[in-house]
């Protein structure tokens, strides 16, 4: 019995009709190969993406050159298997066509027994342009479907936006907060395999019923033998064993085999338990031999999304091995426009600091890419659940057959790739698809249908029901059963009609509120607008100043500079942060200063909407910001910035997921709330104190309070009239400092002021920096003489600290702990900072 398998190695590539080949990274892409080979310059620098739309106009070719030995010609089966091709590609085995490729998404798989040969073969590819393949289509088609996150213009073809015919990630058309970069080449794996007997292709373990006495399991085969084959089947796992006679006709088929575990190890998301994981290993088995064998990992859970009518509408939320859970997390994009550059290291930094962030949730947005098998293989063992979007967003598809066909095949690969992933929580349609267009709502969504006639409004729905309403739930259903569908995000309900469509926040479905930022209202608006699930909602602030020099020279620092616009992908978003800093912050003194004036503002804004969805737990029962990460070096949403750098948004959300929250609520003016949130499963006892504070860190009133929360709830724990509280002290003076304390230790504390910052007098402080004993360096104490507002820890390595943007009062010293990115399991580990330099906001204004 023989199998064997080859990497395919040593590729070149050119633009076809150039005659000089050069070296080629696979997996890779054609601007980054360019790259390498010093043919352009960084893209991300300055206004380079503009100058580099030349590249998605050519075709380019890729050739490799593999030497066999003879014993391959005596294999039954002999193919090329390619996990990714981006996108149109037409494969030649020594100059003999055997594939061609149209989906960016799906692995490709090809029969090459007849075309190889003993001793040297040329593998070639030749990649077409997508644009020059889809213009054609666009014509075609005789109107404009919709797609207003395709910059066409900025990529030369004025407003013929055509990206949504290619099954390709959307995201490289561009983005509003992304560039317009359309790759081409084989962006995963590729190898050549052959054998001669029978083989597993696919092990998945379906999961039954799973409950903490037992878990009713089957494990499912795809098997493809080249001949007839009688065996047995033996599965292992946790020390047991199960087997079954096997008998194999010729060609490809299932084999079945029920299992059950005792008392199993259930798998947990953060903050719930531990996320245990299985191993399954399943042989076919002649006599003691085994002749095929595969192996995978999952994790044993129950995972639902709970959608009952109550009194409010209908509830929306997860529940994992019947124990509720409040999502906490954010919006997951590709974290680069070049995803072959995303190494396991940066994608275990992302996971990390999820984790870190007291998050549960991740949701993998469907503009991006299904993602790589090390960030769900992450996400089980980190213990993150994933709300998983098929690839579409913002934009209306086509309906041909073979679009659709395109699309069936797509979300069989790709469902069958990640069904055994524990952290697989959702499948979602779509983003933002069903609310845009708002087929039953005349002059709602987002004006696509109004201009359009009658007939072609009810074929593009058509379309779209075609797929989000049947192709997709019926893949679903088909090949990860159990696991729940959602057509679209956002949306109301699944019955058709208005009650569909969440164009305004009701009291059911998932909502993506954007008053705040697209609709300029301001912060105090996220106390108000709240949902049951609050999938989207987000504000934008610039990346720190070492990752904004990486793309602008000094030159280049004005808000409203070339490169900076070229560096906002949201029209006049630096405009929207300076108008926004106007209504809360003080003026910034430079360009320096506004960004980390940015970076304070996105961060308060975020967090009043974090707390108001906590503390309307269980009316709200998930809260996912507007977004993770970057793609490139740019002023975004994101609380981690493109280098992985934590902008003051990760702090502020670390402090804001902890599982118990203090909240303080002044959406009355006339009353001020002290709210307390629990996602414990279990109920707390505790002394609520609260202290109003003048800047010198005098306590000038107190009050104390037992307090008990039950298990997973929330409630408000003080209320006082702020008049009565203030008692004439001036707003602009004094502070409000609520802690909550258990055992006599401080489980969580917070601050609120009475006035904006912009209104509240700051002086220069001085602040000391102490090295804690013992520390070996990696811990301080930090302290201040007055009061200092956002300060700001940096080092020169890459890092992060214990807490950072905080407020020094007088008498109260922080101790803070420096930890090196990129570290083992955790992915932090304590170090010493390097250059260490502390500011506050009033170094910056």
């Amino acid at each position: 019995m023989t199998q064997l398998q080859m990497n395919l190695k040593n590729w070149e590539f050119r633009a076809c009709g150039d005659e000089a080949w050069l070296p080629a990274a696979v997996p890779g892409t054609v601007h980054m190969d360019l790259l390498r080979n010093g043919v352009i310059d960084e893209p991300f620098y300055g206004t380079n993406e503009h100058e580099l739309q030349w590249i998605d106009k050519k075709n380019w070719e890729y050739r490799t050159a593999l030497t066999l030995e003879a014993q391959w010609q005596s294999l039954a089966v002999t193919e090329l298997v390619f996990s990714g091709l981006d996108t149109y590609a037409d494969v030649y085995v020594n100059n003999v066509h055997a594939l061609s490729a149209d989906n960016m998404f799906r692995t490709w798989t090809v029969n090459v027994k007849g075309l190889l040969q003993t001793g040297e073969n040329e593998i070639r590819i030749v990649f077409r342009s997508v644009v020059t393949e889809d213009l054609p289509k666009l014509a075609q088609l005789g109107y404009k479907l919709p797609a207003p996150n395709d910059q066409s213009e900025l990529g030369g073809l004025q407003e013929q936006q055509i990206s949504v015919f290619a099954r390709k990630a959307p995201y490289h058309y561009g983005w509003d907060w992304g560039p317009r970069f359309l790759t081409s080449g084989i962006w995963r794996e590729a190898v050549l395999t052959g054998r001669d007997n029978v083989s597993i292709k696919d092990l998945y373990i379906r999961q039954n019923a799973v409950s903490q006495e037992e878990a009713r399991l089957t494990a499912i085969l795809e098997v493809d033998a080249p001949a007839a084959w009688s065996g047995m089947l033996r599965i292992t796992a946790g020390g047991q064993e199960w087997m079954k006679a096997a008998v194999l006709v010729p060609g490809k088929q299932q084999l079945e085999l029920e299992l059950v575990i005792d008392a199993p190890r259930l798998w947990w998301c953060n903050g719930l338990g531990e996320p245990n994981l299985y191993s399954f290993r399943a042989e076919l088995l002649e006599g003691e031999e085994a002749v095929a064998a595969a192996e995978t990992t999952t994790g044993l859970r129950e995972i639902k999304l709970i959608r009952k009518p109550d009194e409010r509408g209908a509830s929306f939320y997860f529940e994992l091995n019947g124990v509720r859970v409040f999502a906490k997390g954010s919006n997951h994009i590709p974290n680069d426009s070049f995803m072959t550059e995303v190494t396991e290291e940066r994608y275990r930094h992302e996971i990390t600091t999820a984790v870190e962030s007291n998050m549960n949730m991740l949701r993998v947005w469907g503009g991006g890419v299904y993602e790589e098998e090390i960030f769900y293989r992450l996400c089980d063992e980190y213990g993150l659940l994933v709300w998983q979007d098929f690839m579409f967003a913002c934009s209306m598809y086509p309906g041909d057959e073979a679009f659709l066909e395109s699309v069936r095949a797509e979300a069989e690969d790709n469902i069958i790739r990640l069904r055994n992933h524990p952290c697989i929580a959702l499948w979602c349609g779509n983003n933002e698809i069903d609310s845009a267009w708002s087929h039953y709502e005349d002059n709602m969504g987002w004006g696509w249908k109004e201009g359009m006639a009658a007939g072609i409004r009810e074929t593009l729905w058509g379309y779209y029901e075609e797929i989000f309403h049947r192709i997709l739930p019926g893949a679903v259903a088909a090949f990860h059963p159990g696991i729940d569908y959602w057509p679209s995000s956002p949306l109301r309900e699944l019955t058709r009609g208005q009650d569909q469509h969440a164009t305004r926040i009701m009291g059911e479905g998932d909502i993506h509120y954007w008053g705040v930022w697209h609709g300029i209202e301001p912060f105090e608006n996220y106390n108000i607008n709240v949902g049951r699930f609050m999938s989207e909602y987000g504000f934008q602030s610039f990346p720190e100043l070492k990752s904004v020099l990486s793309y602008a020279e000094e030159a280049d620092m004005e808000l409203e500079s070339k490169v900076m616009l070229a560096h906002q992908k949201n029209g006049r978003g630096n405009q929207l942060i300076k108008e926004y800093m106007d209504m809360y912050l003080p003026q910034p003194k430079d360009f320096r200063s506004f960004l980390y004036m940015s970076q304070v503002l996105q961060a308060e804004g975020i967090r009043i909407a974090i707390e108001s969805h906590r503390r309307n737990k269980p009316y709200c029962m998930g809260t996912l910001y507007w977004q993770m990460n970057d793609c490139w070096p740019v002023a975004s949403w994101a609380g981690m910035d493109y280098y992985g750098r934590w902008k003051a948004l990760q702090y502020t959300v670390r402090k804001s997921f902890k599982p118990v929250l203090l909240s303080v609520d002044s959406t009355d003016a006339e009353n001020l709330k002290v709210h307390a949130v629990s996602d414990r499963r279990e109920p707390l006892d505790g002394e609520l104190v609260i202290r109003l504070q003048d800047f010198s860190g005098a306590v000038l009133r107190e009050w104390s309070q037992p307090v008990t929360l039950a298990a997973d709830s929330a409630a408000v724990v003080f209320t006082q009239p702020v008049a009565g509280l203030l008692e004439g002290y001036e707003p602009s003076g004094v502070l409000l400092a609520a802690s909550l304390l258990e055992v006599g230790q401080v489980l969580e504390h917070k601050e609120h002021y009475f006035a904006a910052a912009k209104d509240i007098p700051l002086s220069q402080p001085v602040i000391t920096v102490t090295e804690v004993p013992d520390s070996a360096g990696t811990s301080f104490t930090l302290s201040s003489n007055v009061l200092a507002r956002g300060v700001y820890l940096t080092a020169e390595q890459e890092g992060i600290f214990s807490d950072n943007y905080f407020d020094l009062l007088p008498g109260e010293p922080k101790t803070v702990q420096f930890s090196l990115s990129g570290q083992g399991r955790s992915g932090f580990a304590p170090a010493v900072p390097q250059g260490l330099e502390v500011r506050s906001m009033a170094d910056y204004i």
